[in-house]
Order: C-alpha cells, then structure tokens, then sequence
C-alpha cells in the first residue's frame, strides 16, 4: 500500500487530495494545525502541525517509507503590504508558504521511497514571466517556494525522487473564493493524473494541472 503525506488536508486542496488518495487505497497521513469533522470522517491517520511554529517543522517525524509527499498547506494573508501589521503577516506567511515546506522537504528525503515523489502546490500567481501585479506578498511567496523546491530537486535527484511545483488552477476554496474557475475535485483528479505521470526526468519543473510548462 503506497503512503502519502499531505500538509494542510482539513479543508480545500489538501483535504481533497487525502479523500481522493484515501479512496483508492492509500495510505493517508494528513497534517493540519487542527483537523476537521471532514477529515476526520475519511478515518486517515491526522498528525497536528502548525508550519507557522519552526519547532513543531524542525521536530515532525514519520516512520516507514514515504511514497509521495504534498507540500499543499499555506495562507494568502496578507494581501497587502502596507505598514508594520502587514509586514510583520508577510514575515509569518514567508513561513508557512516557503520555510516549513523546503526544511520538511529536506528532512523527509530519507524517507522517501525509491522514485517518490516531492509535490510543492504552487500558483501562477508565483511566475514573474507572468505577472501581471497585485498581492505582492503572496506572489512573493510562491517565487520563493518556486525556487526552495528547484534547489531540493537537485539535492533530491541523486536518490531518484523527483520534485516538481504544480500550479493547481484558479480553485474554489476559501482562499480562491467561489467565483473560482474549478472545484478542488476536479483540480485534483488533474493533478493527480499528472503525479501519476512523473518521473525523474520532470524534477525541478514547474508546471500547470495538464503538464504544461509554467514560466519561472
């Protein structure tokens, strides 16, 4: 039975991602700062894990092999960038977005299975070749996580564990909010596709739901 591990799983993507891979027979480990009635009903294993705490990153621990792990967890908080309130909310979504995914990441390499796979949610929001303005912080945010996991494919490519940034699309989740393109089932079931899909060869590339290439 393939295991996988998915950051923020009690609601939107993650929660998802941890009802679709449940469904077919994973096994399911699903971390969140606190769990939900949803998550909880899919009986999966739910480990408590805040990213924005650096403490509970630096000491979160799995046993046995890894098959894939999903980076899914992050905030969009704040949207603007004015004065010190704002500031200091870029600070803490730098964090979550970006710090807490790479260091995992890095600590979960041993773990991993034999051609495992190291999957960052990314968005659009994070190409500069594409940027067309706006919420500075969390397109900042998504650049950076954009170029941790380019540098974790390279330390993770001698152990044949390919890692790869996926744009999931325009969702509808809270943070997309409900005038959003899709719904987090049919992104998924994309994205899942696509998992299913990679191989080594595709480390370190940053791309769309259907495969195609995004711009850094």
């Amino acid at each position: 039975m393939p295991t996988v591990l998915i950051t923020g799983a009690n609601r939107g993507i993650g929660l998802e991602f941890a009802t679709q891979y449940a469904a077919d027979g994973w096994e399911v480990i699903a971390t969140a700062r606190q769990s939900s009635p949803e998550l909880d009903a899919l009986g999966v294993r739910v480990d408590s894990l805040d990213l924005s705490d650096a403490n509970a990153v630096a000491g979160f621990r799995v046993e046995g092999p890894l098959d894939l792990f999903i980076a899914n967890a992050g905030t969009s908080n704040p949207m603007n960038t004015q004065g010190p309130g704002d500031a200091l909310a870029w600070q803490a979504m730098m964090m979550v977005n970006v710090i807490a995914p790479f260091q995992l990441g890095k600590a979960l390499l041993p773990r991993m299975a034999e051609s495992g796979k190291m999957i960052a949610i990314s968005s659009g929001m994070g190409s500069i070749g594409d940027n067309s303005g706006g919420w500075v912080p969390y397109r900042t945010s998504k650049a950076a996580l954009n170029m941790a996991w380019s540098n974790l494919a390279i330390e993770a490519k001698p152990r044949g564990i390919a890692c790869v940034a996926l744009s999931p699309g325009w969702v509808q989740t809270r943070m997309g909010g409900a005038g959003a393109e899709i719904t987090p089932r049919e992104s998924v079931a994309d994205m899942r596709k696509l998992i299913g899909r990679l191989t080594i060869s595709d480390s370190g590339h940053f791309l769309r739901r259907d495969g195609s290439e995004l711009p850094w």
